[in-house]
């Protein structure tokens, strides 16, 4: 039986922008599949992001959503879950807006634990802004500012994310669109700050450059590298080397943010 997508589509608002082959809509495909799961009433639920290709994501969907400043979703996405905390609040992003601009933003988010889902599409590359590398685009590839190879190691986003204290993460790809939307329904779930990294594709701004002859291959390069973290226990290191872990890669229960800032405003308003 077919899904229906369009009672979460904002009317008016299709065909979308992204490029032929882009994988953004799989994923919008995949948050949409997770939010009919999970429950979540449209008049309850903020989609933030900032500026980018995957950024755009908000407007087509039919919810209370917000599209600001490049960098700055994780702070306006703090801000509605401070004011009206019990609304639920869902960023997206790529990972140059995530992770570059917005990456203090984004530590402290983690840091904090505050309940929030931010859905990283890492296509590893500034797509919509001029094909600038990224802290996720891999050592010695091409882009519009790194035209003979991109010096810097990247970022593991994920890492990242687990070290700066996020209690929930997790990575999935855009070829394997059926996980999508378990693992992002997973972290809806969970209370506390959740991270889904989406490894992603961009032919356009990435792939012309690095020599991808289509998306198939781009997609299949996703499909080859990617390794379910249960397999992943049974594999040499030698084996795991160049390979990327997919699935929940960590999973803890600490105090909430929202909650805890409630008991400090208890305790002032107590002391007066």
């Amino acid at each position: 039986m077919a899904f229906d997508y369009e009672k979460y589509i904002r009317p008016g608002k299709l065909p979308h922008i992204w490029c032929p082959g882009c994988g953004h809509g799989i994923v919008m495909k995949g948050l949409i599949r997770a939010i009919d799961t999970v429950g979540l009433k449209k008049e309850n639920t903020a989609i933030v992001s900032g500026i980018g290709c995957a950024s755009r994501l908000p407007g087509y969907m039919d919810c209370c959503t917000l599209h600001t400043a490049h960098g700055r979703a994780a702070a306006f996405a703090t801000g509605v879950k401070m004011a009206r905390p019990e609304m639920d609040v869902i960023l997206v992003g790529g990972d140059g807006d995530g992770t570059a601009i917005g990456g203090n933003h984004f530590i402290h988010a983690c840091r904090r634990n505050i309940n929030m889902t931010y859905i990283i599409l890492n296509n590893k590359i500034y797509g919509m802004t001029g094909g600038q590398f990224s802290p996720a685009t891999p050592t010695g590839d091409k882009a519009s500012t790194t035209p003979y190879g991109n010096p810097d190691p990247p970022f593991d986003i994920a890492k990242l994310a687990i070290g700066a204290g996020a209690t929930f993460v997790a990575r999935g790809t855009a070829f394997h669109a059926n996980q999508i939307d378990k693992l992002i329904t997973e972290a809806i779930q969970h209370k506390g700050f959740s991270v889904v990294e989406i490894l992603d594709d961009c032919p356009t701004t990435y792939g012309r450059r690095n020599k991808f002859k289509s998306v198939i291959e781009m997609m299949n390069h996703l499909k080859d590298i990617a390794v379910p973290v249960k397999a992943a226990e049974k594999m040499s290191p030698e084996q795991l080397k160049g390979k990327v872990l997919t699935g929940v890669l960590y999973k803890e229960e600490k105090p909430e943010y929202t909650e805890e800032y409630a008991k400090v405003i208890q305790r002032a308003q107590a002391a007066k």
